[in-house]
Formats: structure tokens, sequence, C-alpha cells
């Protein structure tokens, strides 16, 4: 492979896979008022966050880790200005203490947060602005990716602007257009590991740390342990359990991190565990492993580079794919096999829809990694959904294409229904 194509393989999956504490959303609200905070100097007496409509759907109903189980934008934002250290990215609630907690939860009281819809069609999107009682002033902008950090005001002066006016997401990023599945499958088969060893050591090591505390203890509706009560000790019940799991942890609370995947904890753990659990009972080595994650991760980014960094097109689908291609990876198959997999799973579940991060989410994993061991199994016996057949095409890269079409273009309307029913409640 091109020397240059793979420095640039390597410079996306450090930009993707990182670790993040808590459902992305709230955290990158928490991320835009503890930056606000820094360059105001003082605790406000107001703030007012304006995000976009995926920001709100996201952001409604999942817990904000290490709060003592608050939910929403406000709680988000108060707990990011308590923190106040902009420097610890998307574990930014880490090191909240009790009277941390306390002042979160009398501050909640004070009602010193609004949230406002900001219009626009950009997915992610927040402005946030904060006053102190002297009138002083701070404005901190995020747009298109959890951490890109826009613009940054103090007292009306800009400190910082960088202008992304009419771009997407993809402007703030390295540039994904040598991604394709041929080109991945090359890569992950004959790319030096060394420079991704850290990377892919830390999310094997996160991700099965959350997902063995979801089994663990009670979180939601403990989606993990109801697959191995429902489906028995199989690897592949291990696989959907354990991924569900992580997600159980994660929508509920949990302040351990996920290393994450286009922007999502649930993708980073969709399109890693299934591979984990796999490898461990094949008896893969080390090496084969790592291989399979990078195929799996770079699959995931592919998929999502069309779709967008937040759609009403349900992300742990993209990563279910990108687990069916990985799994197919450590089981010998082949690129045409490994293409089939993942045309074989975006056949099956590309209708799911995300309504919000939740508790919900945690089934809806399981019900993509289902699809993927499914997709996974036929390919291996050389079946394929046929050009013609719904959405599919008559290559991997058209059929990815078309969901990328349906997810960014075609739910655009889903996606402002989704939101205009969650908040008529």
């Amino acid at each position: 492979m091109d020397s240059q194509l793979s420095a640039t393989f390597i410079a996306i999956l450090r930009e993707e896979l990182f670790p993040a504490l808590g459902c992305t959303e709230p955290i990158s609200i928490a991320l835009a008022a503890a930056k606000a905070r820094e360059v105001l100097g003082v605790e406000p007496v107001s703030i007012v966050v304006r995000c976009s409509g995926n920001l709100i759907k996201n952001a409604k109903s999942v817990f904000v880790p290490n709060t003592g189980g608050l939910k929403g934008i406000a709680a988000s934002a108060i707990a990011g200005m308590i923190a106040g250290d902009s420097s610890r990215g998307m574990q930014v609630l880490a090191a909240l203490t009790d009277a941390d907690r306390a002042r979160i939860a009398l501050l909640l009281g004070k009602n010193i947060c609004s949230t406002k819809i900001l219009e626009g069609e950009d997915g992610l999107h927040i402005i946030l602005t904060m006053r102190a009682q002297n009138g002083d002033s701070s404005l901190v902008e995020i747009i298109h990716t959890h951490t890109n950090i826009s613009r940054v005001e103090r007292n009306g002066e800009t400190l910082f602007f960088r202008d992304f006016a009419g771009t997407d997401y993809k402007a703030a990023l390295t540039d994904r257009s040598g991604l394709s599945i041929e080109r991945i499958f090359d890569f992950a088969r004959a790319a030096d590991m060394e420079p991704l060893n850290d990377l892919i050591a830390m999310q094997i090591e996160c991700n099965k740390a959350i997902a063995a505390e979801g089994l663990r203890n009670t979180y939601g509706l403990n989606i993990g342990n109801a697959v191995l009560e429902v489906y028995g000790d199989s690897v592949w019940a291990r696989i959907r359990a354990n991924a569900a799991a992580g997600s159980d942890a994660r929508m509920n609370g949990c302040g351990m991190p996920v290393v994450i995947n286009s922007g999502s904890g649930n993708q980073g753990m969709t399109a890693s565990l299934p591979l984990i659990l796999y490898a461990e009972s094949m008896g893969s080595g080390k090496d084969t492993l790592y291989r399979a994650l990078v195929l799996s991760n770079l699959v995931t980014i592919r998929i999502k580079a069309e779709i967008g960094r937040m759609s009403a097109y349900c992300g742990a689908i993209s990563a279910s794919a990108g687990a069916a291609a990985g799994i197919t990876y450590l089981a010998g198959g082949t690129l045409a096999q490994i293409e089939a997999a993942i045309v074989n799973t975006l056949s099956d579940v590309s209708g799911i829809v995300c309504d919000g991060a939740k508790a919900s989410c945690a089934a809806k994993i399981a019900t993509g990694i289902d699809a993927a061991i499914l997709a996974h199994h036929l390919a291996m016996r050389g079946k394929v959904y046929e050009s013609g057949a719904g959405l599919v095409k008559d290559s991997v890269e058209k059929t990815i294409d078309a969901i990328g079409r349906l997810g960014h273009v075609g739910m655009k309307e889903t996606d402002a229904e989704i939101l205009r029913i969650m908040l008529a409640d």
C-alpha cells in the first residue's frame, strides 16, 4: 500500500478512536461549558445552550456520568462548568467530586441554564454562552465533531475562530476519500501494526472493562444479561451480550471510559467487542485480532463518512457492518466474503432509527450484532444479496453510498419528526 495512504489511515484511526466518558453528546456540551468557564474566569449566573436538534435528541434522556444520576442538557452544561478543565477533552467529567455533585444539584435548582434549538443544517452544533454577575460574558462554539471548538469569545471579543461556514463535518477531519473496503482490507492485512498498538490495546482494555461492569451490575434493563438468559452461553450469545452490556452501563451513568468510533461509544463497542470475544473463542493471536479490529473500525468509519456524524440512521448498524467484516476476517474470510458480510448486514437492519441516546440503545446493538452474525455466516457460504435487492447495488462501495444517501439525505425529515415527537411530551 502507498505509504501516504497508509499514513492517512493511521491518522484517521487516531482521530476517531479515543476514550470518552458517557454519551458523547452531553459530554460535548460539558466540554463547551468547561471551556466557557475557563474563559469567563468565574462561576456564571446564567448559561444559555443553543444546540442542534440532534444534540437535543441525544442529550435529552441519557444519564450524565459522575453526576449522581442526573440527565439532560442543563445537567451536562452545569457539570462541565463545575468540572472546568477542558484539557480533559471527552473525559471532562471524570474528576467530579461529591462536593461538585452537590453544587451541580444546587445550581440546577436555581434554573441558571436554559436551552434553545439552534436552527440549521449542521447535525452537531453547539453555541454556549455564559454571563457573570458583573456582566462579563464568554462564548464557545463546537461544530461538526464533538471536540471541534471553532470559536471562543470573551465579552464579545474573538479569541479564537476557525470558519466552517458551508462545510460538512468532514471539513474538520482528515480526508476520508481514500477509504474503500479493498484498501481497508489491504491495510489491515499488510500494514505495520506498531504505530497503532497502543490505540487498539486501549480499545480492547476499556471496552472489555465496561462490558464486564455492565454484566456485573444493574444498569438500565440489563439487556446484556437478558441476552445470556434467553440465548445461553454460546460464543454468539456472548458476543451480543457483552456489547449490549457495555451500552447498558454507558447509557445509564457508569463512570468508566469507552474508546469511541466516529464520535460514538456505542459504535466503538459494537465495532470492537464482538471481535474480541470471537477471537478469544477461536484462539486467535494478538496480531490477528489487532488487524481485525483495524478492519472493523475503518469499515465503520467508511460507512459513517457517507451517513454523516449524526442522523436518524442508527449508528450501531454502521458499526455492526464493521463487526461483520471483522468477524469474517478472523474466520479467514476473503475480501469478497468480507464485502458480502458488509452488504448482508446493511441489507438487513438499515431501517433502525436513532431516537436519541438511552437505555434501549443496548437492545439495538444486540439486534445489529445478531444481523452481523447472520451476515457473516451467509458470506462464508458464498451468499450475498444481489444487486437490485432494495438498496443493494452491484458493488459494496455503491451499496455503502446508497445507505449513506438514505441516512444523510433521505432521513432528514425523519430526524426532524423524531425530535418533534420526543419534545411533544
